[in-house]
């Protein structure tokens, strides 16, 4: 990467992840780690005059194939000095997937988007440990190798969040299992900004305090919650052909001006 750590415009692309769930605002809608960043980067130094813009075209649900042919050529074609692309996750935790075939489209998404930015950055996606991670491990694996070695010759920086012991932690993640909490997406964005070669704000690897585990029918009950709130929501659509995202724009589509929303400021951001 360049010595020259002045950004001027950022834009992401991805999934749910990216979009920000579970990382919920007073008003509903979600924050995420990439707007957390957003708003770092728009605190830099830069020529004066001149505004920090951002895009975030993720939109949650999307399959790897639907993040390069719908917002792969967009964020392309904006210019941005920082792309950050994350996806395929949702793929390997499908029955059946074909991760060769996941691959294939991670590399035609990289070789379109590495050539119009300054700096492309990928990521080994975080996962929730657990039985659920364990089974599809040799499938996150063959991933996560790919995206190394994608990195490797397109010049991208990778941040291994899937090697973070502390991201693994289930504490980490909404009840819904999926998604991270709050702390989890502003400790990617701490991340991503260290990745990127600026100065470190705190340590996103740091672990949690001991955990007090909930007795058998705390868990139980939390089971019972997922399984009606989450599990078979989730089940429905893919026995349907559906998505969480049909239908749905990307959460801020136009590469503008960034101003820091008050509500961030409400919740720490």
């Amino acid at each position: 990467m360049e010595n020259d750590l002045t950004y001027t415009s950022f834009v992401a692309v991805g999934d749910s992840f990216t979009e920000g769930m579970s990382d919920l605002l007073p008003d509903g809608s979600y924050r995420g780690w990439a707007d957390l960043l957003a708003a770092r980067l728009s605190a830099l130094p830069r020529p004066a005059g001149e505004p920090f813009r951002y895009a975030n075209l993720a939109v949650r649900g999307k399959l790897i194939r639907q993040i390069a042919d719908d917002q792969v050529d967009t964020a392309a074609g904006m210019g941005a000095d920082l792309i950050t692309l994350v996806g395929g996750l949702n793929d390997v935790l499908r029955p059946g997937c074909d991760v060769d075939e996941v691959c294939a489209h991670l590399e035609s998404a990289v070789a379109r988007l590495a050539p119009g930015c300054r700096q492309l950055v990928l990521m080994r996606s975080p996962a929730r440990r657990g039985p659920v991670a364990t089974r599809f491990l040799p499938r996150m694996e063959q991933l996560f190798a790919f995206v190394d070695d994608l990195a490797a010759r397109h010049g991208a920086v990778v941040v291994d969040l899937y090697g973070a012991e502390v991201l693994g932690d289930q504490r980490m993640w909404a009840d819904d299992r999926l998604h991270l909490t709050a702390e989890g997406h502003e400790r990617v964005a701490e991340a991503v900004w260290q990745a990127l070669g600026l100065p470190a704000q705190s340590d996103w690897t740091r672990p949690l305090p001991p955990a007090v585990g909930p007795g058998w029918a705390a868990r139980r009950s939390a089971d019972l919650r997922f399984t009606g709130r989450h599990l078979l929501p989730w089940i429905g659509r893919r026995l349907t052909g559906r998505s969480s995202g049909d239908g749905r724009p990307a959460k801020r589509p136009d590469l503008l001006p960034y101003q820091q929303d008050p509500v961030l400021d409400e919740v720490g951001g």
